[in-house]
């Protein structure tokens, strides 16, 4: 999943589900960020003070992607959460590691995520970390059936649509793909290339094992959304109700309807339908997700400059800003991933 569904679909959800505008965009923001925090060089301060941060992504081209250390501490936690086959902890599993670190959607180990993620509502940083928590567990449904790491099982033949969205040829093999392919690891959905993203897309594809995978982007999105709902009602201790008919109609119409290959052209179809009221649980609402080091953006609040400086001015209204405070988030998630969650079902991962 890409922008338009991390962050204005979340913030969606996030308001469906009862939270007030203000706490919707920092969880929706959250969300997004996940993909766009691909540094890891230190805070350096003038007055010898220091933050050591933490990415949540790798560009699909960078060199870490080659590293196994660096896909376990980046693409499980974050992107394609080990689903242990759908088994519950202490089951006993006779595959192999790789079978069980393979995405399934909404499997024990993300609902037991969510569930810490909700534990630890009252936290300076509850809201940063159920927005990150909301962005691995949607992607359980889009990222399901492929792992974390550069493996076979993630191979991908003949992706091709069998839907009627007029947007793609009909397959993604052509000589352009063919030289890609070449280049791109298989990691992650890398060889399917954007197919899991496109909410609007039904295809298939032969998959690493050699079976033939027919997905419904759209059935599977709204079935995420339904669940993200339920999960933040249950942080807010509200009745789980989940998605109702009318907003459920109005989602999929958006989902159908957006059809690009441009997620940022379908983030902003979706910011302008939130603000012309297009979606029933919510009124004519304007949002933004400003990006980077920009004036606005958590950064610049955070650190007071659109330039990445070897030093910063310090004021102490830094380790209250939702910059700084998704970085603590980040590490949070991540140690309660590697070091307490993922254990449970047998997976070690780095």
């Amino acid at each position: 999943m890409l922008i338009d569904f991390h962050h204005a679909v979340t913030y969606v959800a996030a308001r469906l589900a009862g939270f007030e505008q203000k706490e919707a965009l920092t969880v929706a923001h959250a969300a997004q960020y996940v993909d766009d925090a691909t540094s890891v060089q230190t805070i350096r301060f003038s007055n010898k003070a220091l933050y050591r941060r933490t990415s949540s992504s790798h560009k699909m081209l960078d060199m870490r992607n080659l590293q196994d250390e660096a896909n376990h501490v980046v693409w499980l936690p974050f992107h394609f959460l080990p689903g242990n086959d759908q088994l519950d902890a202490g089951t006993d599993f006779e595959g192999s590691f790789i079978e069980k670190i393979i995405c399934r959607s909404n499997s024990p180990v993300a609902r037991e995520m969510v569930d810490l993620a909700i534990s630890q509502k009252g936290k300076a940083y509850s809201l940063q970390l159920l927005g990150i928590t909301m962005h691995v567990y949607a992607d359980t449904w889009a990222h399901q059936g492929f792992a974390g790491v550069v493996h076979p099982v993630n191979e991908v033949e003949d992706a091709q649509e069998i839907g009627q969205s007029g947007v793609f040829e009909a397959s993604l093999k052509d000589l352009l793909w063919d030289f890609v392919e070449d280049i791109i690891p298989p990691l992650g959905h890398g060889r399917a290339g954007v197919f899991p993203d496109m909410p609007f897309l039904e295809w298939k594809y032969l998959n690493g094992k050699g079976a033939w995978i027919v997905r419904n982007n759209t059935v599977d999105f709204i079935d995420a959304v339904d669940h993200m709902i339920k999960a933040m009602q249950r942080f807010l201790e509200k009745k789980e109700t989940g998605l109702d008919e009318e907003n459920r109609v109005a989602i999929e119409k958006c989902f159908r309807e957006f059809k690009s290959k441009d997620a940022d052209k379908r983030h902003k179809m979706w910011l302008e339908a939130i603000a012309n009221g297009e979606i029933p649980g919510l009124g004519k609402e304007k949002i933004q997700y400003i990006i980077g080091n920009k004036k606005g953006s958590w950064k610049y609040e955070a650190l007071g400059s659109s330039f990445d400086l070897p030093l910063y001015d310090y004021d102490k209204s830094f380790l209250t800003s939702d910059w700084k405070l998704f970085q603590d988030s980040i590490k949070a998630h991540q140690f309660n991933l590697l070091h307490e969650i993922l254990p449970k079902y047998e997976i070690c991962a780095a």
